[in-house]
């Protein structure tokens, strides 16, 4: 297994530790005399640095593999999906929030594993990539917020606007990708898209003829 790889796989298995570390009640709410708050954000923020580095370094060293191509898409499921409902338990975000963005994730995952079974790649969107970066702010700082008191409350006031932020951009790449989705395997729609382009396409060229046509037809 190459490094990339290996870093995703080391994502997959901070899930169980984050939902350890952030639901279970340890004694003075600190492990080793470290907060249960900071330890969860370090495991979070770190799992979440793997997700960029992964892929940084299959494209640098040109070890893309299939292998690696299904579970990292994969593990960032799990990770969001893990710190979302953990957050759910501790109070800190709303289960009807937490659902839609979860079904979102479930949704377009399926949605880009039928184009890929049929030899389409939808590639993620612009959108999708804000929505990702949301998520890190919004878990962190939620994360951060447990027990909020006077000095904590920022991270609170951060965690739910940002959260409300991922909502928003969720649900827009959703329809963004239901549409590239039905573009891509709809026939109809896709041979309407190609002739649209073709069309574009030729009329410069058409225009340009028009206008050589005449003036070659005057020489001598």
């Amino acid at each position: 297994m190459n490094l990339p790889n290996s870093l995703t796989v080391s994502r997959i298995i901070f899930v169980p530790l984050l939902v350890v570390v952030l639901l279970t009640d340890f004694q003075g709410r600190a492990i080793f005399g470290v907060p249960t708050e900071l330890v969860g954000a370090a495991i979070f923020g770190i799992a979440s640095i793997t997700d960029w580095l992964d892929g940084y370094l299959a494209r640098r060293r040109k070890q893309i593999t299939a292998l690696g191509q299904v579970i990292d898409p994969l593990a960032d499921k799990l990770l969001t999906c893990a710190a979302l409902i953990s957050l759910v338990r501790m109070n800190l975000a709303p289960p009807w929030m937490a659902t839609v963005i979860i079904g979102r994730e479930f949704a377009v995952t399926t949605l880009r594993s039928v184009a890929y079974a049929r030899g389409v790649a939808i590639p993620a969107s612009r959108l999708g990539k804000f929505k990702m970066v949301g998520e890190v702010v919004a878990i962190l700082a939620l994360i951060l917020a447990h027990g909020a008191d006077g000095t904590r409350q920022p991270f609170l006031l951060i965690g739910q606007t940002a959260l409300w932020a991922v909502l928003v951009t969720a649900l827009a790449s959703a329809a963004d990708y239901f549409r590239r989705f039905n573009v891509v395997l709809n026939p109809r729609v896709a041979d309407f898209a190609s002739a649209r382009e073709q069309r574009r396409n030729e009329k410069p060229v058409s225009a340009a003829g028009a206008a050589t046509g005449p003036r070659s037809a005057w020489r001598p």
